[in-house]
This record gives C-alpha cells, sequence and structure tokens, in this order.
C-alpha cells in the first residue's frame, strides 16, 4: 500500500475527541522522522475523513478556525497553545492495537 493510503488510513481511524501528530502518524506507518511527508499526503486526506484531529507534536494546529471549531464540537481540550496533546492524544502503540482491533494490520 502506498504512502499516502497508510497515512489516510491512520487518520480515519483516530477516535473522535482524540488526536494525533503528524509524527505519531509516521511512526505508525514505520516512517519515522516524516512527519513533513505525512503533512503533505494529509493535504490529499479524503474530506470525509477526519482530517482535523491531526495536529503538530506541540497540539498546535495548521488548519485554523475550523479546525478548532471542529475539534472544540467533539470537546477536544485546549491550553493557552492549541490542543491539550497530553489529555487527547492517540499514542501510536494505541493506534497500532486500534488497526489490529480492525483487522487493518
Amino acid at each position: 500500500m502506498g504512502f499516502f493510503k497508510n497515512v489516510h488510513k491512520v487518520v480515519s481511524y483516530i477516535p473522535e475527541g482524540r488526536v494525533m501528530s503528524y509524527s505519531d502518524i509516521a511512526e505508525v506507518i514505520d516512517q519515522q522522522g516524516k512527519a513533513r511527508f505525512v503533512g503533505f499526503a494529509m493535504k490529499f486526506c479524503p474530506s470525509a475523513y477526519p482530517w482535523h484531529r491531526v495536529v503538530k507534536a506541540d497540539g498546535r494546529l495548521t488548519m485554523g478556525d475550523m479546525q478548532m471549531m471542529l475539534l472544540r464540537k467533539e470537546n477536544v481540550p485546549f491550553d493557552d497553545f492549541g490542543v491539550d496533546i497530553n489529555k487527547c492524544k492517540v499514542y501510536p502503540a494505541e493506534m497500532h492495537l486500534i488497526l489490529k482491533e480492525k483487522g487493518e494490520i
């Protein structure tokens, strides 16, 4: 499966009210160090996927007000800098379990 499809598959399984960082998605698909490539793949993410659940590693948003509105609608916690990532992050190990449960790996 291609890089973009792998990124999009992971994004499609980020649970409501939770977020992942670009670097964590890269780790899940065994492409450590390729967070920027994940960002590029996100530009082509199907609009039906929860693209708004992908944030920078420090919780800052990349897509502005629309992303913030969608995350607030899901009750994602925020702090002074962006998403309070420590309270809602999906860690790579957790995503591996989700993908395994869904029969994706």
